[in-house]
């Protein structure tokens, strides 16, 4: 095994833990949260509070591992353009980690009104329903998770996999799609939030392409470039 092609699955296995964050993004609002229904919502996440308490943490391991991620990736495309690989990192990592860390309070806040502290009293159940409902929303597709689509829709791994000679091209087309989809959502999503889900339902398929490109650094690695005057010959 060459090294690139060793850097390259060491990239895919870290791209694996990531893995991790349709647990909060996706299973737990699917199971646990009732639309327009802060009572109910609330009711669901005290009876499943240990699943709730997982997306936390599901939440906290994935934006440690994009450091470890972009790093990987640094490592692996820092021979076909050091400055996109340097965003790579700034963009995939500096960025969006900070933000998803502080957003997990926004789901720390909501658990502890719906689980009722002594110092809540002066609240009646309804009005810590309704404010643990307001803190979801900051945490999803009110505003966290939308800000940092932006980060995930502007950064160059889709065009470093494209200028690369050792991964795919369509590859790299496909991730920079998928780079587009994030920002469409974003901008929907703040602009516009009444075409949210529409602009998402569209934009799904296209969002594959990191499961495409992950399983592809895996299994197949990547493949030694040829010296230039060698490729011509």
């Amino acid at each position: 095994m060459t090294s690139l092609s060793k850097n390259a699955r060491v990239a895919g296995l870290f791209y694996l833990t990531l893995m991790t964050a349709p647990l909060r993004l996706i299973y737990i609002p699917n199971k646990l949260f009732v639309h327009g229904d802060a009572t109910a919502t609330a009711n669901n996440i005290a009876a499943h509070e240990t699943l709730f308490r997982l997306g936390i943490l599901s939440d906290l391991f994935t934006a440690t591992m994009v450091i470890f991620l972009t790093l990987a990736l640094y490592r692996l495309f820092e021979g076909v353009d050091e400055g996109l690989a340097r965003l790579v990192v700034i963009l995939g990592a500096l960025m969006v980690t900070p933000i998803s860390f502080l957003n997990t309070i926004n789901d720390a806040a909501a658990l502890v009104l719906v689980r009722g502290a002594d110092f809540l009293t002066v609240f009646d159940k309804l009005q810590r329903d309704a404010l643990a409902m307001l803190f979801l929303r900051l945490h999803g597709h009110g505003h966290g998770v939308l800000v940092n689509e932006v980060f995930w829709g502007l950064w160059p791994f889709g065009l470093l996999v494209y200028r690369s000679r050792f991964l795919p091209r369509i590859l790299g087309v496909w991730l920079m799609l998928n780079c587009f989809a994030y920002l469409a959502e974003s901008v929907t999503g703040i602009l516009c939030p009444q075409y949210e889900s529409t602009v998402s339902n569209w934009a799904f398929p296209v969002m594959f392409g990191e499961l495409a490109i992950m399983l592809w650094l895996i299994i197949m690695g990547a493949k030694e470039r040829q010296p230039l005057a060698t490729a011509t010959a």
